[in-house]
């Protein structure tokens, strides 16, 4: 009897085995991690990470957790994020964490940048609700210097990631560091032909947010009396219309300019460039 049964748990463990190696992992859904229903739905993940050896992944994920119950802490009690559930609540979202971040570690141990980069982006673009902006905001920093490795795409993934850390910039109020970021975004793009999912090529995105960039610059200096300063920037911003061919942007530009309490000569020094 002892026999029979030690025969049939090897049969049994050999079937599940094959089970698993035939599938593609999707988060605990998939047939390749077969859930302890003792344990949590974060805890069968860690498992799962170090079992299989992604140590570093299972690393940032605690440390994601733990950012986010730090930052519930901080907001206290009343605030919209403590009535959230917290990130190891939520098994979608740790289906994402588990697939991309072992994904990028794995890319990372073959030396494939490029594909660590796209891991990584593809965890910041999954968490596009208001209350997840920290988390696609902490991925798309990741990206941006995974980016700074990348050496087979002639410059592309670099380009992308600085217009993306140009609009989290922005989007906080920091337009002078968002203008750093949009400048290198213009200079790499500057003569390719890569496009965007809708046909927009690089070349003209960067010229609208450097020119979108600059007006803001040049709003905050007009405010602060800085007319020399304004009027230079303007005249960048304008150099940036130009070239992306927006002649309304150019109209804008200029109302910008002379909705201001300047001189007549300086408003025209930058009229000028209009025409």
């Amino acid at each position: 009897n002892t026999s029979l049964f030690l025969k049939a748990v090897v049969v049994i463990c050999t079937y599940l085995v094959r089970w698993r190696t035939e599938y593609r992992f999707k988060g605990l859904k998939s047939p390749f991690l077969i859930p302890s229903y003792r344990n949590s739905y974060k805890k069968n993940i860690c498992i799962d990470m170090l079992r299989r050896g992604y140590h570093k992944s299972f690393s940032e994920l605690l440390t994601l957790i733990q950012k986010w119950n730090a930052l519930r802490e901080a907001a206290g009690p009343g605030s919209a994020i403590w009535h959230e559930k917290s990130l190891e609540e939520q098994p979608d979202k740790l289906d994402q964490l588990y697939h991309f971040l072992t994904g990028a570690e794995a890319a990372q141990r073959a030396g494939h940048y490029e594909k660590v980069y796209d891991n990584q982006l593809s965890l910041a673009c999954s968490f596009s609700d208001p209350e997840d902006k920290w988390l696609s905001d902490y991925f798309y920093e990741k990206s941006y210097n995974t980016a700074q490795l990348v050496e087979i795409d002639g410059g592309k993934r670099k380009a992308q990631a600085y217009v993306n850390m140009g609009l989290i910039m922005e989007e906080q109020g920091h337009v002078t560091k968002a203008a750093e970021y949009f400048e290198a975004f213009y200079q790499i793009t500057e003569g390719t032909s890569w496009k965007d999912k809708t046909g927009r090529t690089y070349a003209s995105l960067a010229c609208q947010h450097l020119w979108r960039i600059y007006t803001l610059l040049a709003d905050k200096m007009l405010e602060n009396k800085e007319h020399q300063e304004a009027i230079k920037t303007l005249k960048k911003a304008l150099k940036m219309a130009k070239e992306g061919r927006w002649k309304i942007m150019l109209s804008h530009s200029f109302i910008r300019c002379a909705g201001h309490d300047l001189p007549k000569s300086k408003v025209e020094s930058v009229k000028g460039l209009t025409g």
